[in-house]
């Protein structure tokens, strides 16, 4: 039976990688404010904002009467407002936080009713390395990142009853147009503190999430997977 996926910030950067991975072997709606370069890979498209509850709510709402249910759920969903905490104003931080955070609780709320009558539920959540250690600049953005983690394993005892797993993918640096918009030194600091010596991709990205709703994984919940070519070993190139 081909399972059916709804991708939060699908229209580009990890969450396209994801949709186009998850649609191999899923009919996949993608959720996101816009669609600058089409549908990509997508069965439909939602255009929405993971702050309208309500909105997410129709979203869920139509895949599942036009499909009969849901059994997938993927929050890539994430933007960053960048500044050093004592320069930070209210409104990044907020906007940071609603989205990233709360954007990601709202979606797999609204899904949860359906994903606990799967036999296959999934829920994945897209989170960072940085929301395991902190980063300079981005109190927000780690803020928000690690408030997955905690979210994730909640749920992920919630859900287990019903045969449901939540985890999350914690993605290192990873070659993306935000990441690509950084400044050469910056990209190139961020590489040398990778064992592995280059940047990500998120088609890499993509395979691991379609791993983790795969039937292989059923005996995975709770879990935080980096994907970060070895950053948080905390070594780098030997040069």
């Amino acid at each position: 039976m081909r399972r059916t996926a709804l991708v939060t910030g699908g229209a580009r950067g990890i969450g396209r990688a994801v949709v186009a991975a998850l649609a191999e072997e899923a009919w996949v709606a993608s959720l996101d404010c816009d669609f600058p370069d089409g549908p990509g890979a997508a069965a439909a498209t939602f255009p929405a904002d993971v702050r309208d509850a309500a909105a997410v709510g129709e979203a869920v709402a139509r895949i599942v009467r036009e499909r009969g249910g849901l059994d997938w759920v993927v929050c890539a969903a994430g933007i960053i407002r960048d500044h050093v905490s004592w320069k930070m104003s209210d409104a990044e931080w907020n906007d940071v936080l609603d989205v990233n955070l709360t954007g990601a609780f709202k979606a797999a709320r609204a899904a949860e009713p359906f994903l606990r009558q799967s036999d296959t539920g999934r829920v994945v959540f897209i989170s960072s390395i940085n929301g395991l250690r902190g980063s300079f600049g981005q109190a927000n953005y780690a803020a928000a990142k690690a408030g997955l983690v905690g979210l994730a394993r909640s749920m992920a005892q919630e859900l287990a009853r019903d045969g449901v797993t939540v985890n999350v993918v914690a993605p290192g640096f990873i070659d993306t147009a935000m990441t690509r918009s950084l400044t050469q030194a910056v990209r190139d600091r961020a590489v040398a503190r990778t064992p592995l010596g280059r940047t990500g991709t998120p088609e890499e990205v993509g395979a691991l999430v379609r791993y983790l709703c795969s039937d292989a994984a059923g005996f995975v919940t709770g879990a935080v997977v980096p994907i970060d070519g070895g950053q948080l070993l905390g070594g780098g190139i030997e040069r």
